[in-house]
C-alpha cells in the first residue's frame, strides 16, 4: 500500500503537540524508524584501547561521535573542541520560518550532552597540522592528538556573493533560513524568514504582486532540499490565505532532485501553485541590495547546424523579496588545511573514503557529517549513520585491526511540498533506502511523515540520537 488518504493541515490546526506526541508514540511509523535506526537491544562490551581522541565540533556529528566512542571504549580519553554551549536543532529552522515552531523549540544546551569526564575546550580551531598531530586554537594554544574526528559542519559564505554581507540578511527584502551563529547560539534564520514571509503576505493583501525569488547555489549545501521546502511552504502559506504572487526558484542545478520520481513529484507541487516557475542552471553571483537586483551566472547549451555549444551569460533579475541559500564550504581551518580534496566533484571538502569515512592520506583522522567530501550525506540523518561507523573504525585503527564498518551513503531529505505532507526521500549509494519497508515508493507525500517530523523527530534527536542510542 503506497498511497494514503489525502489530508489537509492548516497551520492553525487544533491538534496539540501533546496529543500529536501521544499519537505518534503508538504509531508504527515511529516504531519502525526506531527499529531501523541502529538501536541495539544489547549493550556492546566496551573495548580496552588507548589513545587521545580529539573531536572538533559540537554540532550533531561531533556530539554523536563522542557519545558512540564513550559507549564503546572503556576509560576513553576524549577531548572535544567547540566554542558553543548552545546547540541548535537545525532542521527546525524551516518550521520556524513557516510558523510551525517557535525559536525556543530548537534551542538545546550542549552541557546536557557533553559529560564531565570529557575534556571540553571552549574555543575555535585556527589551524590543523596533520603531519604533527597537532591543532592550534584561536587563543594560540596547541592541542595534540593521537586520533582526530573532524565534525565542523558546513560554513555559510554569504560574502562569496558579490555585494552581499551576512548583515544584509533581514533587510531590504532579503532572508535566509540558514542564518545562524553557532558560537553565540543564535538561530536567526527561522525567525528572520518568518517575519519576511509575513511581510510578503501583508504586501499581497494590500493589492500588490511582489516578485519573490528563492535561490540554490552551485556548491553542495547542508540539507539540499531546504531551498525547495522554503519555496513550497511559503507558497502554501499564501495559498491557504487565498493569496498568490510571482515566485521564481533559481537553481544552479539542472533538475529539481537527483531521483526522477521525486523530481516529478516536486514538479507537481510547483504546478499546483499559481505564479511559480523554475530557472535551472542559474547560480546567484551578485546582489545589488539597494536596488533589489540579483545577478545569476547562467549556463546553457546552444544548438545549431554545427553542433551543440555550451554557452554562458549573466542574467539580472529584479526582485522584491529574495531568499538566499549561500554557497557553502568547510570552515576556514579545514578549508585552508591540506586535508581537503584538491580536485574532483568533492573539491574543497574533507578528503575521506566514502565508505569508511577515514581520511585517505592520514589514517588517524576521520570525518563525520556535512564536512565530509563524499557523494551524498550532508544531512543530520547521514551523521546519525556516520557516528557508529566512525566510532567502530577508530577503535579498529587503535587496535591495529582492519576497518570493517562501511557507510552505505544513507541520506534523508524530508521534502515538504505543502503543509501536512512530507516526501521522505531516503536513499543511499545504491538507490532508495526506505525506513518503512512497505512504503517502497519514497516519492509519495504522506501526512504520517509530517506528524512524525514535526512532533516526534526532535525528541528522538535529543533523547536518543545525541546520546548514541540510535
Amino acid at each position: 500500500m503506497n498511497q494514503e488518504p489525502k489530508k489537509t493541515l492548516n497551520i492553525e490546526s487544533n491538534l496539540s503537540r501533546r496529543d500529536a506526541i501521544k499519537l505518534i508514540g503508538i504509531s508504527p511509523v515511529a516504531a519502525m524508524v526506531i527499529a531501523n535506526g541502529s538501536m541495539s537491544s544489547e549493550a556492546e562490551a566496551a573495548t580496552d584501547v588507548k589513545g587521545k581522541i580529539v573531536i572538533i565540533g559540537a554540532g550533531a556529528g561531533g556530539i554523536m561521535a563522542m557519545a558512540h566512542l564513550k559507549s564503546k571504549i572503556s576509560n576513553p580519553d576524549i577531548t572535544i573542541i567547540a566554542p558553543n554551549e548552545t546547540h541548535l536543532y537545525q532542521p527546525g529552522q524551516v518550521f520556524i520560518a513557516t510558523g510551525v515552531y517557535q525559536t525556543e523549540d530548537i534551542i538545546m544546551n550542549n552541557n546536557d550532552f557533553i559529560p564531565s569526564d570529557v575534556n571540553w575546550i571552549k574555543d575555535e580551531v585556527k589551524n590543523i597540522d596533520a603531519d604533527s598531530n597537532k591543532i592550534t586554537l584561536r587563543n594560540g594554544e596547541d592541542v595534540s592528538y593521537d586520533y582526530l574526528v573532524i565534525a565542523t559542519g558546513a560554513a555559510c559564505n554569504y560574502d562569496w556573493i558579490e555585494g552581499l554581507k551576512k548583515e544584509d540578511i533581514g533587510t531590504n527584502g532579503l532572508s535566509s533560513v540558514y542564518l545562524s551563529d553557532f558560537e553565540k547560539g543564535t538561530a536567526d534564520g527561522g525567525s528572520t524568514s518568518w517575519t519576511w514571509l509575513k511581510d510578503i503576505t501583508k504586501e499581497i493583501e494590500s493589492g500588490k504582486k511582489p516578485r519573490v525569488i528563492f535561490t540554490q547555489p552551485r556548491t553542495a549545501i547542508k540539507c539540499g532540499g531546504a531551498p525547495q521546502k522554503m519555496l513550497c511552504l511559503c507558497a502554501d502559506y499564501l495559498k491557504q490565505k487565498k493569496l498568490h504572487t510571482e515566485m521564481i526558484f533559481t537553481t544552479a542545478g539542472g533538475k529539481l532532485f537527483s531521483l526522477k520520481n521525486i523530481a516529478d513529484e516536486l514538479q507537481k507541487a510547483q504546478d499546483s501553485y499559481e505564479g511559480m516557475s523554475t530557472k535551472f542552471k542559474h547560480n546567484l553571483i551578485k546582489v545589488d541590495v539597494k536596488n533589489k537586483k540579483a545577478t545569476f551566472h547562467y549556463i546553457y547549451e546552444h544548438k545549431d547546424e554545427w553542433g551543440i555549444e555550451s554557452m554562458e551569460e549573466e542574467v539580472v533579475l529584479d526582485y522584491d523579496y529574495l531568499h538566499i541559500v549561500p554557497p557553502m564550504s568547510p570552515v576556514e581551518a579545514v578549508r585552508e588545511s591540506n586535508l581537503v580534496w584538491e580536485e574532483g566533484p568533492e573539491k574543497g571538502w574533507l578528503e575521506v573514503d566514502k565508505f569508511t569515512l577515514q581520511h585517505r592520506r592520514y589514517k588517524n583522522i576521520f570525518g563525520i557529517g556535512d564536512v565530509c567530501g563524499i557523494p551524498m550525506g550532508k544531512t543530520g540523518g547521514s551523521a546519525r549513520h556516520h557516528a557508529p561507523i566512525v566510532a567502530k573504525n577508530i577503535i579498529s585503527v587503535m587496535g591495529n585491526k582492519p576497518l570493517e564498518e562501511k557507510f552505505d551513503g544513507y541520506t534523508v531529505c524530508p521534502l515538504k511540498p505543502r503543509y501536512g505532507e512530507i516526501i521522505m526521500a531516503e536513499f543511499g549509494y545504491d538507490g532508495p533506502m526506505p525506513s518503512i519497508p512497505f512504503w517502497k515508493d519514497i516519492s509519495v507525500p504522506r501526512y504520517s511523515w509530517w506528524v512524525f517530523d514535526v512532533y516526534m523527530l526532535k525528541h528522538m534527536y535529543k533523547h536518543l540520537m545525541m546520546r548514541g542510542l540510535m
